[in-house]
């Protein structure tokens, strides 16, 4: 397994549609302050608003923890447990500099060594055309996570790439994977088709959008290219670990089912 990223999640062959997935709100499902107070995550922002002033803060929502539940009539139920975060707390703590401090001290004070941290959860997309592509975005070198690499599309979830809601399929969820670049971050990552073609998606993409900053050009690969991606070190090492463990999971979950 590639050390950037871990699978916390792994859902039944063929994934989970909306139906079979819960999820519950709860501010016991917030991250714990910081022990002495959260003052070093405002410094934090702070500093990195200095040198990014385009970064806004917004609130997320944070993943607790995900159970899979025992088969029912309806198929396998995954209950998620979440609570609110932001994007503030995210750079403040999954990707201050005491991110392995951190998860350490919720280890010995918790029993959990994600407690201290934002852990907003990520969403990403195994997007695959009409045509037998999947879609990868370049990431902009102005986000403050991942610049320059390629990601799936997804977000927190805010990102789009201009895709009519009539031509995409009801998403299915494959499972969930940790960014250990970040903390172990969560991210949420769903098999979607597209009844549109590459280049029609293509077409869409260039049009912009309110987040087109974020993208600097979207990309193509084959199915079977996919499915061997990890043996291609070059082109592996582009990806970011939302990405990655995207197509993890994608190939363990969905491709068998193809």
């Amino acid at each position: 397994m590639d050390p950037e990223v871990s699978l916390l999640l792994q859902c039944p062959l063929g994934g989970l549609s909306e139906e079979q997935v819960r999820a519950e709100l709860s501010p016991a499902y917030d991250r714990r302050p910081l022990p002495g107070g959260d003052d070093p995550i405002i410094a934090t922002w702070n500093a990195r608003r200095q040198a990014q002033p385009w970064l806004f803060d917004a609130p997320k929502f944070r993943l607790h923890s995900a159970s899979l539940g025992s088969p029912s009539p309806g198929g396998p139920c995954l209950t998620l447990l979440m609570g609110l975060t932001s994007y503030q707390d995210f750079l403040g703590t999954n990707w201050a500099s005491s991110a392995g401090r951190l998860r350490c001290q919720g280890k010995a004070d918790w029993g959990d060594a994600q407690a201290y941290l934002a852990d907003p959860l990520g969403v990403g997309a195994m997007l695959g055309t009409s045509d037998g592509y999947f879609v990868f975005l370049r990431r902009s070198l102005r986000v403050a996570e991942a610049p320059g690499l390629i990601d799936v599309p997804g977000g927190h979830p805010e990102p789009q790439v201009n895709l009519p809601l009539a031509t995409l399929s009801r998403p299915l969820l494959l499972g969930i994977a940790r960014n250990e670049t970040s903390a172990g971050r969560a991210s949420a990552e769903f098999y979607v088709s597209c009844s549109l073609s590459s280049e029609q998606v293509r077409t869409l993409y260039m049009t912009g959008g309110l987040e087109a900053h974020e993208s600097t050009d979207i990309i193509f690969m084959e199915l079977q290219r996919v499915h061997r991606l990890q043996e291609e070190a070059e082109a592996w090492a582009e990806l970011c670990p939302s990405a990655k463990g995207a197509i993890l999971l994608y190939n363990l979950v969905q491709a068998r089912t193809s």
